[in-house]
């Protein structure tokens, strides 16, 4: 294990690794469309590659899930769990495997929708557990920087000063 400069504590080269990684701020629509762009383009893949295997596709899922939390703003957080049902509903177009016209492609998505919801289910999760974890990261750090903010607001050893009463206008001489 090492240790990145300025710090003590060790990391797992694992983790180094992980940091070296591109780290793209997706804006809220900027995920859904990664999302649901990179869904429809695997499906083709899976519908080419693999005849449509719909385990390819959910396993596929996951990891896109997992991207799209990771990868969206901090701002737009609570985007990424909604953003990546509508990207699994918008891949399985391609190996739903509906005939028939509009009508039977719609009847084929939304069973497919209704099979597969077990992998929409967990990357869903997946999205929703990153997303609420980065969350309270990001709330932790921002208490610790008020915390820090206010320790370094006074000097050190003095006690924090005591609640004033509310201010009352000034007297005038007469009124004494």
């Amino acid at each position: 294990m090492s240790t990145p400069a300025g710090r003590g504590r060790p990391v797992a080269p694992a983790v180094l690794a992980l940091r070296r990684l591109p780290n793209p701020r997706l804006t809220g629509i900027g995920a859904g469309l990664f999302a649901a762009a990179t869904m429809f383009v695997l499906a083709c893949a899976d519908w080419l590659l693999f005849d449509g295997s719909s385990a390819v596709f959910g396993v596929l899922f996951l990891p896109v899930s997992a991207l799209t939390a990771l990868w969206v703003r901090p701002a737009d957080l609570v985007t990424a769990p909604i953003s990546v049902p509508i990207a699994f509903a918008v891949g399985i177009i391609p190996i739903a495997g509906g005939t028939g016209g509009f009508g039977g492609q719609t009847m084929a998505v939304v069973t497919a929708l209704a099979v597969h919801a077990g992998w929409l289910y967990g990357g869903t999760l997946v999205a929703g557990l990153i997303a609420t974890v980065r969350k309270v990261r990001l709330m932790r750090a921002r208490q610790r920087r008020m915390l820090l903010a206010a320790q370094t607001a006074r000097p050190a050893g003095q006690p924090a000063p005591a609640a004033r009463p509310a201010a009352r206008a000034p007297r005038r001489p007469s009124q004494r």
